[in-house]
């Protein structure tokens, strides 16, 4: 079971990275339960885990810059079989990738949705979820790197090429 301190960086499923603000001690139904405070970084928002909960949470460390290249690996694959479902179908498949909270997946939703934009368009949630997979993964590697986040856009704009301009959301 992973563990925590002030100041640790810790992956909150389909929310992203963030860092742990304190260990607060509170009292639920009359009983006392230790959590930790988690402010996540892209959006200032805060999530309380509690610390006996954090495996079933999916609160995780960021993962260690030896397993960026496998990433990276997920990202460039090729060979696979993109689902022609309907964009319904695929966005609730592609959420639940997203929700475990794990980079892999998240890697292998993003390559699909570049993939899958390249033979037609996406739809508005497909887009999104392309916006939202790539901030995820992008927080995350630049932590396990320690480089800036730019940098490894950089890498995804060269790994997918044009088609890895930023994507701009229509007006809703």
């Amino acid at each position: 079971m992973a563990s925590f301190n002030i100041g640790d960086h810790a992956v909150y499923p389909a929310h992203g990275v963030g860092v742990v603000q304190s260990i607060e001690t509170k009292e639920i139904s009359g009983k006392k339960q230790s959590f930790y405070i988690l402010k996540i970084l892209d959006n200032e928002m805060t999530v309380m885990v509690p610390t006996d909960n954090v495996e079933s949470v999916g609160l995780r460390e960021v993962i260690p810059r030896r397993q960026v290249d496998d990433i990276f690996k997920i990202l460039r694959k090729r060979k696979v079989k993109l689902d022609h479902q309907t964009w319904n179908r695929r966005y609730r498949e592609y959420m639940e990738k997203i929700k475990t909270g794990s980079v892999h997946e998240i890697a292998a939703v993003l390559r699909d949705l570049f993939l899958l934009r390249v033979e037609k368009d996406l739809s508005f949630g497909e887009r999104k979820m392309l916006d939202t997979a790539r901030s995820l993964l992008v927080k995350e590697l630049s932590l396990a790197r320690k480089v800036k986040e730019e940098t490894i856009e950089k890498e995804i704009h060269k790994i997918f090429g044009k088609k890895a301009a930023k994507i701009v959301l229509p007006a809703a």
